[in-house]
């Protein structure tokens, strides 16, 4: 649970901070082209955010949540990707309503902020400065900066060594399963934000479902998570 002893918070990059599935998706669909495929709905693609670029190809490639190509089409689907994500990479990405005030009110509080996100870091920097937040992170820890990607906690983990703190001393705060299921196993707690992908499926769904991936709140967005955080500080109590 959230309460006074907060010094820190961890913040997911897509469907947290930002819309980025039109970018996403035009990176997946011209890579689909690339190899003879028909486009898919964004909301499709969106749905396959959540796991890292490389479980998006796969899914993307198969038009299937489980789905893996074979080595050869992914290692060509993936070149394609990626090279299609640089050149879209921000265009049509939004960074969602009251997101910089919500990073402006927690640094006033004092807290340290991490960016923590399965996106590769070739792509998270570049973003983040197209859309002028990333002066407010004292850490940004990418995808492939660990060895493992959310649900596992090693990026978390990583993100409070950056930040001197212990993982009591942050909340993680996210859009979907793998970053709640991240904060229980790295030991902080978990917000929700209801913006976000959570690969198709509703962020209220996943206590129900699995005790392990329970968030101490849902809320409708980041800048309703800072003003949990505030009111948790303010009081010294717990929401």
């Amino acid at each position: 649970m959230i309460d006074s002893r907060l010094r820190g918070v961890l913040i997911d990059l897509d469907g947290t901070l930002m819309d980025t599935a039109p970018d996403l998706a035009e990176a997946a669909n011209r890579m689909r082209g690339d190899l003879g495929l028909a486009p898919l709905p964004v909301a499709r693609i969106a749905a396959f955010v959540g796991k890292g670029a490389d479980v998006l190809v796969h899914r993307a490639l198969t038009d299937a949540m489980d789905g893996r190509a074979d080595d050869v089409g992914f290692a060509r689907g993936r070149a394609a990707f990626f090279r299609h994500y640089h050149a879209v990479n921000g265009a049509r990405s939004v960074v969602f309503d009251a997101v910089p005030q919500a990073l402006d009110q927690l640094r006033q509080c004092g807290l340290a902020l991490a960016c923590v996100t399965n996106k590769p870091r070739e792509f998270t920097l570049p973003l983040l400065e197209r859309v002028q937040l990333a002066a407010h992170f004292s850490a940004v820890v990418a995808g492939d900066d660990v060895r493992e990607k959310k649900p596992h906690p090693a990026l978390l983990l990583e993100a409070c060594r950056r930040l001197a703190l212990t993982p009591a001393q942050v909340l993680m705060v996210g859009d979907s399963v793998n970053d709640a299921l991240a904060a229980r196993a790295a030991g902080c707690p978990v917000v929700l934000v209801e913006t976000g992908y959570n690969e198709g499926e509703s962020v209220h769904e996943l206590g129900r479902r699995d005790e392990r991936a329970r968030a101490d709140a849902i809320v409708p967005a980041l800048i309703d998570a800072a003003r949990l955080v505030m009111a948790a500080l303010t009081s010294g109590s717990r929401p």
